[in-house]
């Protein structure tokens, strides 16, 4: 069950006016988003509605050519993709980032080694730097994967290869999280797990979901923001998006 709405959650992760253009055609049109630390805030839309280059702006991969990114009250839009990851901001892709034939643990001690380069000493095997090790076996354990710490993570299931991209987002110690079809390609079963371990993570965490998955979207987020042809038409809560005939008319069909 979502918590109640708190006025006083803080916003970790703001866009205004966010605008991409490639030549003339216009990606994403003076969108404007906010994520709140404790809340799960959806953006769905149909292919070409311009979420992916949304959440690429957002984690810094690629410029917007208007508009600007705040992360925990500074000013990122001139900033990199790992000088934004260093900063708090963990993201997710539709495509699996793991290393298959690493174990799931030596994933997540590179996540945790990647957000500060070279914590240990210079003299020192990586395997024993103790705060990217234990960064590692701590963001395992709360994506559900600490019994699989010694499974090569190509040998993973689908759903827990997705975990797995998040424990390791988890391991780099983000407070926002960016998921881009985190629930792609899973079951009935691999969606229930994910969606109970985006509640575990929904009070320390700003989290935005970009996801097709309309019964999931529905069921975990606080707020929904619709877009279509790279415009916001609707971003409201859940009950209010559904109601909305504009948003009807443009993508749930009636859902």
């Amino acid at each position: 069950m979502k918590p109640e709405a708190n006025g006083n959650d803080a916003v970790l992760l703001r866009g205004r006016d966010i605008t991409r253009r490639w030549g003339g055609l216009v990606a994403v049109d003076r969108v404007s988003i906010e994520l709140e630390r404790g809340s799960v805030h959806a953006v769905i839309g149909t292919n070409g509605a311009g979420k992916s280059t949304l959440i690429n702006i957002l984690s810094g991969e690629i410029p917007p050519s208007g508009g600007s990114v705040e992360l925990l009250g500074q000013d990122v839009t001139r900033w990199t993709q790992p000088r934004r990851a260093r900063a708090g901001l963990g993201r997710s892709y539709q495509r699996n980032t793991i290393y298959p034939t690493f174990t799931v643990f030596e994933n997540c001690r590179l996540a945790a080694q990647a957000r500060s380069p070279r914590p240990w000493a210079w003299w020192q095997d990586a395997q024993r730097c103790e705060a990217s090790t234990g960064a590692a076996r701590e963001a395992a354990a709360k994506a559900g994967l600490e019994t699989f710490l010694d499974r090569p993570a190509g040998a993973l299931s689908h759903g827990q290869k997705r975990q797995l991209e998040i424990a390791m987002c988890l391991a780099t110690a983000p407070e926002v999280l960016l998921l881009d079809e985190p629930l792609a390609g899973m079951g009935a079963e691999e969606t229930e797990r994910m969606l109970a371990l985006l509640e575990q993570l929904r009070p320390g965490h700003a989290i935005l979901l970009v996801e097709h998955d309309m019964d999931a979207v529905f069921r975990i987020a606080d707020r929904i923001t619709v877009m279509v042809n790279g415009a916001v038409i609707a971003s409201d809560t859940p009950d209010a998006v559904r109601a909305s005939p504009a948003v009807q008319a443009a993508y749930l069909g009636g859902h």
